[in-house]
């Protein structure tokens, strides 16, 4: 016959420490992640009010983000797809714009101009928070002229001009030290008058599609496309947000 078993005495601190709950850390970031919300308010974007020509909208827009003070309005995250298929996204500074496309400067040999050389379709994106706006542009890409990306580099500040030397850029280095030195050793050889590095120079996207976003209440945002038609018009249509 079994005996009756006896459960060793709990003290009333031991008993306050196992009932007391649990706490997960990452649960609790997790619910403070999906409280975050934001009511959009502060403007609208009708058919009839919005420029039948992208490029005329997206100069309105962006006079008015550099208007508002909208921090580093010209910034753009510039998407590109490599020859795995694997997109990759960075941001870049819009540096002009006109109906020919959409301009930013960069280094040829970096990922994203490899990605560009061997896929010359990409994707920009401006988001001003502050205007609670988003404008996403399509497009294929391609390098401009020689003549236009010396123009540019000869008006960069001296440390700019040095640094597209100075930085292999997205190349693998054992420290900041390497780029400290690049730049001393191209600052020495070219003073003052550094040329344009054959390996930089910029780009333009020519878009055949482009997205404005404004936001509304009630996630019931206004979201106009404007796509490229055969007869080089812009077909202007409302999407779904």
């Amino acid at each position: 016959m079994l005996g009756k078993r006896h459960n060793p005495p709990v003290s009333r601190n031991a008993r306050a420490t196992y009932t007391q709950p649990m706490t997960d850390p990452n649960a609790t970031a997790n619910a403070s992640i999906t409280d975050l919300r934001k009511s959009y308010e502060r403007a609208e974007l009708d058919e009839t009010a919005s420029n039948a020509n992208p490029f005329l909208q997206f100069d309105q827009w962006f006079k008015e983000a550099i208007a508002a003070k909208v921090p580093e309005p010209n910034a753009m995250t510039l998407a590109t797809v490599g020859g795995d298929l694997r997109p990759s996204t960075r941001v870049v500074l819009i540096k002009g714009f006109d109906e020919r496309g959409i301009v930013w400067y960069t280094n040829y040999q970096s990922r994203k101009g490899l990605e560009l050389a061997g896929n010359p379709y990409a994707a920009l994106q401006f988001h001003w928070v502050e205007l609670e706006r988003t404008v996403r542009i399509e497009g294929v890409v391609d390098r401009i002229s020689d003549e236009e990306s010396d123009a540019y580099f000869h008006s960069r500040p001296l440390d700019s001009r040095i640094g597209a030397w100075a930085s292999p850029q997205s190349e693998v280095i054992s420290g900041r030290g390497v780029l400290v030195a690049n730049a001393a050793k191209y600052g020495a050889k070219f003073l003052l008058q550094p040329p344009r590095p054959p390996h930089w120079g910029g780009y333009r996207l020519k878009p055949d599609n482009w997205q404005f976003w404004q936001g509304r209440r009630s996630r019931l945002h206004d979201r106009l496309r404007y796509t490229l038609q055969d007869d080089m018009n812009w077909l202007r249509e409302r999407l779904a947000p």
